[in-house]
């Protein structure tokens, strides 16, 4: 089944699903195991770059370009070559994958929280508030999400933890509309009738049993998030407004060494290459997950 991202994506009403039974249908699926290894692989070099880099990512070597000043192309020594400064590409490859990484979760969490908020309170309640809460995420959904991000990221000082307020306030508005439609569906539903019948409160109809039923969308919604903030935050950093050197991240080794572009094409290949292959594992294994979860599914193992 395809997935889409954005304010047009799809996803069916959810019911809670056994933890076995969701892993015994991810890993039938062999892109999803390899979207699953390559996750794997990103984040252990992520978190290990400071141990497995072979030299600090901002160290300028004078024997790494050419007496013509130029980068050098991959050898034994450096084996992706050198950018433009003469640094060694595999370590700010490394050094750059925890912070697109890290941007990428802190991301996305902020906007899948933003969004379950907003979404499950407008859903729930309804009337003057729910008008207003959907009314203003309609507003936000207007406005096209790279020029709002890098408007936001043009009027903020861009840093690492601003950028990914950014993305956050600009990537909420697709969940909290999902959320909303799900929760009014739940809403209405004959056991959330009977425990209100029965006396019970908000606080606990929303936490005991709409909220619950929101977490395998919940958890597609945000797999997926992540490689859409990983493309968006190499965007802006590529367009100068992200990360700032000479703290490292792909977009912005893209930025650095786009005008040696066809002279040295290793050095916008590699970092291009690593955005696009940890954008697939994300898609790969959400689409995975979305099929595992779907209460239509589960009674075909």
């Amino acid at each position: 089944m395809s997935v889409l991202i954005g304010p047009e994506a799809t996803i069916p009403p959810s019911a809670p699903v056994g933890g076995e039974g969701v892993l015994r249908r991810l890993f039938r699926r062999k892109l999803a195991v390899l979207g699953l290894l390559v996750i794997l692989l990103v984040v252990g070099a992520a978190l290990l770059a400071p141990y497995i880099a072979p030299f600090d990512p901002n160290e300028q070597f004078f024997d790494g370009l050419t007496i013509e000043g130029a980068p050098l192309p991959p050898s034994q020594t450096y084996w992706l070559g050198t950018d433009l400064l003469g640094r060694d590409l595999l370590s700010r490859l490394l050094y750059g994958a925890r912070t697109s990484l890290l941007i990428g979760i802190v991301a996305n969490g902020a906007a899948l929280t933003i969004g379950t908020l907003v979404g499950v309170v407008a859903g729930y309640y309804r009337g003057i508030v729910g008008t207003l809460l959907m009314r203003f995420t309609d507003l936000m959904m207007a406005f096209p999400a790279l020029l709002l991000a890098i408007c936001l990221a043009a009027v903020l000082r861009p840093s690492l933890w601003i950028v990914a307020l950014v993305i956050a306030l600009v990537n909420w508005v697709q969940v909290a509309r999902v959320v909303y439609s799900e929760t009014r569906s739940l809403a209405e539903r004959e056991f959330i009738q009977a425990e209100k019948t029965l006396g019970a409160g908000s606080a606990r109809i929303l936490f005991r049993h709409i909220l619950p039923h929101l977490t395998s969308t919940v958890i597609v919604y945000g797999t997926l998030g992540i490689s859409t903030t990983v493309l968006l935050e190499a965007t802006l950093s590529f367009l100068g407004v992200g990360v700032q050197p000479p703290d490292a991240s792909w977009g912005n080794i893209i930025f650095e060494n786009q005008t040696y572009f066809q002279a040295a094409p290793w050095l916008v290949f590699f970092p291009g290459g690593a955005i696009l292959l940890v954008a697939l594992a994300f898609n790969l294994v959400g689409d995975a997950l979305r099929d595992a979860l779907d209460p239509t599914e589960q009674g075909r193992d």
